[in-house]
């Protein structure tokens, strides 16, 4: 649920959902230029990127505080997968934002791995 009064609020509508299209907020571009997982950890290196972000790309990055995946960030953004990736390849492309592959033994299939990646989110929703 979008906070009322915050900057969120205007873009967000709880019927409709997200007012601004994911093809937009990619700008047109359909794939990330940074290869990630959805289980790929994402983290905020300390470091901004040149010039002002856009509310997209400075959402994505607040959400990397502490060390998260792509998945959770795509939830939490209410964004498809690909569209999250593409901000956040764009954040580590900046060097604002380090990336690094899943661990190996996390396999997507596993449903001891989903069920840890459903009890995260729940816990930050």
């Amino acid at each position: 649920m979008i906070k009322p009064g915050t900057d969120e609020e205007h873009w967000f509508d709880d019927a409709a959902g997200r007012l601004i299209r994911p093809y937009t907020v990619s700008n047109g571009r359909t794939e990330p230029t940074t290869p990630m997982e959805l289980l790929s950890m994402v983290i905020a290196t300390g470091r901004h990127p040149h010039g002002q972000l856009g509310p997209d790309h400075a959402q994505v990055l607040g959400l990397c505080g502490s060390v998260t995946t792509v998945a959770e960030v795509a939830a939490r953004l209410r964004l498809p997968a690909v569209v999250t990736k593409i901000l956040l390849s764009d954040l580590v492309d900046w060097g604002a934002v380090d990336a690094r592959s899943p661990d190996p033994m996390a396999n997507a299939s596993n449903p001891a791995v989903l069920e840890t990646i459903l009890n995260a989110l729940q816990r930050r929703l």
